[in-house]
């Protein structure tokens, strides 16, 4: 029965363990398990061909039922069983495990059901204690358990697991071999294999407190201790009279946390404590840190260094409805070439729903198509994106050059998109704008429809506010000036637009940074606005007003202009970076400012 004060309580927590012989573990681990749940007890009990070791809770009528069933069994008349009381259950689940040893140790040699060392009963360690007796008090448990209190004078030997403790005793000083050695744990089990390992090591007095720390609570109290012991349970730690402290044990680290430490700010249930938490800021840059290495790791090498079969979906658009198939994707895609296309329709290779299409065949407007080209082998790109921020809703990198935004042209897995949707699957990024392969610096995708959604728009609106780093050719008169030039609607050679007068309407704001004498020639560092979105706008209004951008492949110096679009991997770098962001969250409204840091171009003279 327990004690008068604890009348009112309705669990009884039990802990025991027994070296003995056991075979048929299966089938004592379903009638164990059956047994259990039929009396609703929770806890843990493992069998190993050594023994048994349990630590179960329920109504006292439950835990006695299930004691006296066991007893039954010849194997464990001799159970010697621990009991203390609590309010409530402390175990969330039942387990019943089997294992090959019930307390793992790895010293195959150690058998305590065939020798164990002898045990010293609680009264007697307290006497001894009392007296002063020059003994040594060695604590077999991990630190963890140490840290919750422990015997006056004890000695600790850095246990991270009980495994450790065959290698730790090595520590051990060399004239503890002469003098009496006492060991204890928690309930005892663990001292049943120490004890035989120190002998069989030349320690030539050695007891283990017979029953444990629990047992000298239960016949001697908190005499020559200080502190609470450690218990696996969710009661997480017992005072000497074996009531329930205030101890709580983090979720994360397991740490035990004093009733002091819980009150702190950086103790959250569940996910943290001040041992293992870690600041929102610490939590991103260790978030950014494992997409880096992710984008690292499925870049090298690159995807589409192949060679592989790469399957394009192609739409057909309003502007080619009815026409021939031949001609609608030459239309579409003139710098492949007629002839390469009619290769495709010759060879079966552009289909729909897996149905090879005549190159004479008709198309309609919303048909889906695809085109596949066998041995695909990509050109290489700069694969090192960085990844500078990200929550629920955006994604924002660094895009280095030359890197395609989306599958086109030669491109298709050595392109940004194609990347980040292996890194983010099952995720589908969306990109809120666009840069050209040749341009550095900051992009803003997605992660969600609805985000995509709310941002995409506002670029297009012209509501964020974007700033570019540009090294040009020349010097302009004014520190500030602008463009407003229209874009011509016609598509030139290999996709290019060029400037007229009457084309769509666009607005670039120019202000000079440096300027740099660079021998035959001038150039100058640029900080560039664009009102509006057009493609290559900020190219074409550069070169426009004879300022094109050092190394772009297609807008040359004196109005020239080049069929070349994406720069070879080797190539000097096109000096445009996107430098700045600024717009409104599309979740919280709230405005969010991004700077990629500027390139080396944008630093020297």
């Amino acid at each position: 029965m327990p004690p008068s004060s604890q009348i009112d309580v309705e669990i009884l927590n039990i802990a025991a363990y027994h070296f003995v012989p056991l075979d048929e573990l299966a089938e004592r681990r379903a009638a164990l398990l059956e047994l259990c749940r039929h009396l609703d007890l929770r806890g843990t009990i493992l069998l190993a061909p050594e023994g048994i070791n349990l630590f179960l809770a329920g109504t006292v009528a439950g835990v006695e039922e299930f004691l006296a069933t066991l007893k039954r069994q010849p194997e464990f008349t001799e159970l010697v069983v621990k009991r203390s009381y609590s309010r409530r259950q402390p175990f969330r689940r039942l387990l019943v495990r089997l294992k090959k040893e019930i307390i793992a140790f790895g010293v195959p040699e150690v058998d305590p059901h065939k020798a164990s060392s002898p045990k010293l009963s609680p009264e007697t360690l307290k006497q001894w204690l009392d007296e002063g007796r020059d003994i040594e008090l060695l604590d077999v448990r991990n630190d963890y358990e140490i840290e919750v209190g422990t015997f006056v004078g004890a000695t600790a030997i850095g246990l991270g697991h009980f495994r450790d403790f065959p290698a730790a005793t090595a520590q051990l000083p060399e004239s503890w071999k002469q003098k009496p050695v006492v060991m204890f744990c928690t309930g005892g089990i663990r001292c049943e294999k120490a004890g035989p390992f120190m002998e069989q090591q030349g320690f030539e007095e050695v007891y283990q407190l017979d029953g444990g720390i629990l047992n000298y609570f239960e016949l001697c109290g908190g005499a020559h201790y200080r502190g609470d012991c450690f218990v696996f349970d969710h009661r997480v730690a017992l005072a000497p009279d074996l009531s329930e402290t205030e101890h709580a044990m983090c979720f994360t680290c397991q740490a035990v946390l004093t009733k002091e430490e819980q009150l702190s700010p950086m103790y959250v249930p569940g996910v943290c404590c001040p041992f293992c938490y870690q600041s929102d800021a610490e939590l991103a840059q260790e978030r950014l840190e494992h997409r880096r290495a992710s984008i690292e790791k499925f870049a090298s090498p690159l995807p589409g260094a192949g060679p592989y079969d790469s399957a394009r979906p192609i739409r057909v658009p309003d502007r080619v409805d009815r026409m021939t198939l031949l001609d609608a994707v030459d239309t579409l895609f003139p710098y492949v070439g007629r002839g390469r296309w009619q290769k495709s329709c010759d060879e079966g290779r552009i289909t729909e729903a897996g149905r090879a299409l005549a190159a004479d065949e008709v198309v309609r407007a919303g048909q889906q198509l695809q085109h596949v080209e066998p041995n695909v082998v990509e050109p290489p790109v700069n694969p090192n994106i960085e990844v500078l921020y990200e929550d629920d809703d955006l994604i924002v990198v660094n895009k280095p050059a030359p890197l395609p935004m989306h599958p086109c042209g030669r491109f298709n897995r050595n392109t940004l998109v194609w990347m980040l949707d292996q890194v983010y699957a099952p995720e589908k990024v969306r990109c809120a704008h666009r840069l050209d392969a040749n341009t550095s610096g900051l992009v803003v995708l997605t992660r969600r429809r609805s985000a995509a959604s709310v941002l995409q728009p506002k670029f297009e609106r012209g509501e964020v506010r974007k700033t570019y780093l540009a090294r040009v050719l020349g010097v302009p008169e004014a520190d500030e000036f602008r463009c407003d030039v229209g874009i011509a609607q016609e598509v030139g050679p290999a996709g290019l637009r060029g400037w007229s007068e009457d084309g769509l309407p666009a607005e670039t704001h120019f202000k000079v940074l440096r300027r740099w004498d660079c021998g035959e020639l001038w150039e100058s560092l640029l900080e560039v606005r664009p009102i509006t979105g057009r493609t290559n706008q900020i190219r074409i209004h550069a070169w426009k007003l004879d300022l094109p951008i050092v190394g772009d492949p297609s807008y040359l110096p004196h109005g020239e202009m080049s069929a070349t679009q994406t720069r070879d991997i080797d190539s000097a770098p096109m000096c445009l970076h996107a430098w700045r962001l600024e717009f409104a969250h599309p979740t919280t409204q709230q405005v969010v400012r991004f700077e990629a840091p500027a390139p080396d171009w944008a630093k020297r003279p």
